[in-house]
């Protein structure tokens, strides 16, 4: 079935920096949509960026525009997510997705995976 595997995860002062990885096993993340999704404490999960499948042109919502940034190696078929001035209210659980839910940007493939989450605490 193949899974997508997360880490990078931690704790980080606001205005430091994070870089997550979702890495593929068992297939390859080449010519797949990921998606970064994150769940708030009490709140509902958030599609945050996502990287097309088609030509990885991305996506990123507006509280993390010019933030964060999504990138997608082929040779460790691997999909990062760059998070650089962090703040509290990013604080979150992340994860990563084989689709996309960003803004009023959908895309889907033909199936369905999710990273197992990494946690992200932003706090002085």
């Amino acid at each position: 079935q193949g899974q997508l595997v997360e880490s990078g995860g931690g704790l980080v002062q606001p205005g430091g920096s994070l870089r997550l990885s979702c890495a593929g096993a068992g297939f390859t993340l080449d010519y797949v949509a990921i998606g970064w999704f994150r769940q708030a404490p009490g709140k509902g999960r958030e599609g945050v960026t996502c990287i097309s499948a088609s030509d990885s042109s991305t996506h990123y919502v507006d509280s993390v525009k010019g933030r964060f940034a999504v990138s997608r190696d082929s040779v460790k078929n691997t999909v990062y997510l760059e998070m650089n001035s962090l703040k509290p209210e990013d604080t979150a659980v992340y994860y990563c997705a084989t689709h996309c839910a960003v803004n009023d940007y959908y895309e889907y493939g033909r199936f369905d995976l999710w990273g197992q989450g990494t946690l992200v605490t932003v706090s002085s």
